[in-house]
């Protein structure tokens, strides 16, 4: 119970402090009721919307990165530059797997 109340903290502490949560949120409220219409069985929905959700949780370690490196100063460090430059690399190669995952799917249907 205590391990739901943390996690249900951090996606709090995320729409709070995190634009960049909030716009994936908003994206993935318009674009999961999409997937689970355009998706025509259920391994292709969960395809569609497993995407934008691992989009979203990446997002989430991002920003604990980001916070972590900020708990310890605003001062500029070589490898608190880098963290930051990854973790963010990491969430658009997850978004470029959005744009993959949805084409595929879509794409081999109406192409």
């Amino acid at each position: 119970m205590k391990a739901t109340m943390w996690s249900l903290q951090g996606l709090r502490a995320a729409w709070l402090y995190e634009s960049s949560f909030r716009l994936e949120v908003y994206l993935f409220v318009l674009l999961a009721p999409l997937g689970w219409w355009l998706g025509a069985n259920g391994v292709e929905r969960a395809l569609l919307i497993g995407s934008m959700l691992l989009v979203l949780s990446i997002e989430l370690l991002n920003s604990a990165v980001e916070a972590v490196i900020e708990r310890y100063g605003p001062e500029h460090h070589e490898l608190a530059g880098r963290a930051k430059d990854m973790g963010s690399a990491a969430v658009f190669v997850l978004m470029l797997n959005v744009l993959v995952v949805w084409g595929a799917v879509l794409g081999s249907r109406y192409l």
